[in-house]
């Protein structure tokens, strides 16, 4: 019982000197962190938000896949193919997903190679909008063609005239 009527005669906390405290170094000599100054840098500067004129960075803006149904109308589904690693073996394995887009004029059957571009909400379903991608192919047989014979300065065999002997 002493020691409880000893902690009833000390003063109350408000009359103590905080200052004191923080001011006295720690027993181990270092002083409190409150007091040091954070190291300046000239590499280091506040970070800022992007400059204003730069368009907001969204994901998923366009996808690209090939048109799997074109039943619907103005309604084709799409299948996208990306790879990604598999969590266990961490081999790249090819991830298949479907996605609903917008075709308004019905204009893409089976088979077709299109671009999804990201959209405002069609239908419950449906956020993208289909939009047809030129074949890789024949743009380089195309361009092949037309660059060798311009590039050599020479006619192609098949625009030489023929000489019959």
């Amino acid at each position: 019982m002493s020691i409880a009527t000893s902690l009833l005669h000390l003063p109350p906390l408000q009359n103590l000197k905080l200052s004191s405290v923080t001011a006295a170094p720690f027993l181990h000599g270092s002083t409190p962190l409150s007091l040091l100054s954070k190291p300046s840098s000239s590499l280091s500067h506040p970070i800022s938000s992007p400059p204003s004129f730069l368009p907001p960075i969204r994901a998923m803006k366009t996808l690209q896949g090939r048109v799997v149904c074109s039943t619907n109308d103005k309604t084709v589904s799409v299948e996208v193919v990306r790879l990604a690693p598999h969590p266990k073996y961490k081999r790249r394995v090819r991830k298949k997903k479907k996605y609903q887009a917008h075709d308004p004029e019905n204009q893409f059957q089976v088979g077709d190679l299109v671009q999804l571009e990201k959209s405002k909400p069609i239908s419950k379903t449906k956020a993208f909008i289909a939009i047809p991608v030129p074949s890789r192919n024949q743009k380089k047989k195309n361009e092949g063609e037309e660059g060798a014979s311009q590039e050599l300065g020479i006619p192609l065999e098949s625009q030489q005239p023929q000489v019959v002997a």
